[in-house]
Order: C-alpha cells, then sequence, then structure tokens
C-alpha cells in the first residue's frame, strides 16, 4: 500500500504493485512504481514534501513492512523503457508510449518490521505465557532501521512489537 496525505490533509492508502522494482545504491534503497503522473497521488505528493509511506504484508506469515520516505516523479522516457513490464499493459494500454505514463522513484529513509510466530501453538503459548506472567502476550519481533545519509544503516534495536 502507497499512504500519502490528501489535499485535506487526510491520509489515503491504496495498492500498488512493485514488480520487483527495487535498487539499493550504497545506504540507499529506492523502489519505483509506474503511475500516471496526473494522479490523485501525484499531486498528494507534491501537497505535502513527497512525503509518504509504503507498507507491505504477508499475513499467512504474519510478516509486516513499513518503509517511510519520500517519492520523485520521473518521467524520462529512457527510464521509463528500461523499467517497462510487458504485464503493465494492463494499466498502461499504450505501453511507453502513454502520454502520461511516469515512475515513481520511493527513496526509504525509515524501515520498520514486524515478524511474529504465524502458528497456532506459537499464539497458544504467547498467550498462556501472558496469562501467567502477567504480561502482554505478543510473540513478535519488531524492529526499526534509519537508512544513514554516510552510507550506514543505523538499527534500533529489538522490540516487542506494540498494539
Amino acid at each position: 500500500m502507497l499512504v500519502t496525505q490528501d489535499q485535506q490533509n487526510r491520509l489515503h492508502s491504496r495498492p500498488m504493485a512493485v514488480n520487483g522494482e527495487m535498487e539499493i545504491e550504497g545506504d540507499k534503497v529506492y523502489i519505483w512504481f509506474f503511475t500516471y503522473a496526473s494522479s490523485d497521488k501525484v499531486r498528494d505528493l507534491a501537497s505535502h514534501g513527497q512525503q509518504c509511506n509504503l507498507s507491505f504484508s504477508n499475513p499467512s506469515k504474519s510478516s509486516f513492512l513499513s518503509l517511510s520516505g519520500s517519492a520523485q516523479l520521473i518521467r524520462d522516457k529512457s527510464i521509463i523503457q528500461k523499467r517497462w513490464n510487458p504485464a503493465l499493459k494492463a494499466w498502461f494500454p499504450n505501453g511507453t508510449d502513454e502520454p502520461d505514463i511516469a515512475l515513481l522513484r520511493v527513496s526509504c529513509e525509515r524501515a520498520e518490521f514486524w515478524d511474529a510466530p504465524s502458528s497456532l501453538v506459537a499464539h497458544a503459548v504467547s498467550f498462556v505465557k501472558g496469562q501467567v506472567t502477567g504480561q502482554v502476550a505478543d510473540p513478535a519481533e519488531h524492529r526499526r532501521v534509519k537508512m544513514g545519509a554516510e552510507g550506514k544503516q543505523k538499527e534500533e534495536g529489538k522490540m516487542q512489537a506494540t498494539r
């Protein structure tokens, strides 16, 4: 999901397809999306300093990822052609000749992930442990990572997931 703030400062989420378009350059992580330059998401980004959030989930494995960063609109035809995938024709019938076609390049600045055991047994053990010890029942691992400007990623440590 791509989350932006709309013109009235309300959060707006919409599904997006990554199509495996991720790029790592030194300490920078970029995720690419095809879009229409005249879309609401592009207007939202322009009105709020390009700030956005990406969220990914795999509920069957109880894994979740949140990436915060800023997006840049790319209209360069050579970059669009380089990243083009024929499966995108469902959204862009004219392919790379679509007049309003563009790319969003999201520069990830912060990442958080949650990973919990997905089995019923693991949840039951956590629940029972919580009942016996009086502590919050939650077996999930939660980590935050900041992408550093000097090529270093700072991990803020292992934490219990918060609800």
